[in-house]
């Protein structure tokens, strides 16, 4: 399986929180120039959880109408409730996406049972391509190679799995199971930094939210994967473990992200949804700090 990244795009918003049609195109054109292998609308980074389904529909329209094919288009239709979320996939492969991605219900912890009655309901409920999105972090729980076995066998839909951890021991467990059965299974990581592991352990890459900000470093170190120059992928490690600093520059990152394409020189503004607020100017230095110790400024 070739080696991708792909990009959870930020979503852009005016100062009245409407979406800055101008600003989102800008960014999807910045990031296929830049290489990017394929673009995840509405993940975490695309601030989804905060806004409302009839802006979610109408940011689906204009990704999938202006990216018009130009490089793959993921959705994320995870909503808190089945119907939601069934609603939203559907909507999203009609028109025209090439896969959904769907994190399951937070807030509470789920049983098993309860995790694998949702996906299976949601699989049956749609013809689209999914991405199961395990985020224990924000959900509480964790979507086990198990259950996830065991939704793969039920439902040929269900193609692959985004794993946002630190902790790789989690995903390399979860690609050795899967893909003994499941070859085509695709397994990305959820951190820049875990790109070239992913890959050893037999995954298909990663969904990092840096690349928002240069998408040539990350599609230039799936070049150097693919080609197997170990050289220069450990170049380019160095580069991406400098870059991690700035998601801990701010809290949550997402602000940090915008500031930072901004003042890189890409058309966008730097507005998120309430209660996100926007970098502050210790913040800035600090960002300005980091993207001139990797030599983008």
């Amino acid at each position: 399986m070739t080696a991708r990244f792909l990009t959870p795009v930020v979503t852009l918003f005016d100062e009245f929180g409407k979406l800055d049609i101008q600003s989102n195109k800008n960014v999807y054109d910045h990031l296929i120039k830049g290489g990017i292998d394929g673009i995840v609308v509405m993940g975490s980074t695309g601030e989804f959880f905060n806004m409302p389904m009839s802006q979610q529909k109408e940011l689906i329209d204009l990704a999938v109408g202006y990216i018009n094919k130009r490089t793959k288009v993921y959705i994320g239709t995870s909503c808190m409730s089945i119907e939601d979320t069934i609603e939203m996939a559907n909507y999203a492969h009609n028109a025209g996406a090439d896969a959904v991605m769907i994190i399951s219900p937070y807030y509470f912890s789920l049983s098993d049972e309860s995790i694998e009655y949702f996906y299976n309901t949601v699989a049956a409920a749609t013809e689209a391509n999914i991405y199961l999105y395990n985020f224990p972090d924000r959900t509480g729980y964790d979507l086990s190679k198990e259950i996830t076995l065991r939704l793969v066998r039920k439902n040929k839909n269900i193609v692959g799995y985004k794993d946002t951890v630190m902790v790789m021991a989690h995903t390399r467990a979860l690609i050795s199971l899967i893909k003994s059965e499941f070859p085509n299974f695709d397994v990305l990581s959820g951190f820049d930094e875990n790109l070239v592991h992913n890959i050893l352990c037999g995954g298909g890459g990663c969904i990092g939210g840096l690349s928002n900000l240069a998408p040539e470093i990350f599609s230039g170190w799936i070049k150097a994967v693919n080609n197997k120059d170990f050289d220069k992928m450990a170049e380019y490690q160095k580069i991406v473990d400098k870059m991690m600093k700035l998601y801990d520059i701010g809290t949550p990152f997402i602000p940090i992200v915008k500031k930072a394409m901004m003042v890189r020189g890409i058309d966008v503004k730097d507005y998120c949804t309430k209660p996100f607020l926007q970098a502050n100017e210790k913040q800035t230095e600090q960002i300005i700090a980091v993207m001139k110790e990797i030599n983008l400024l």
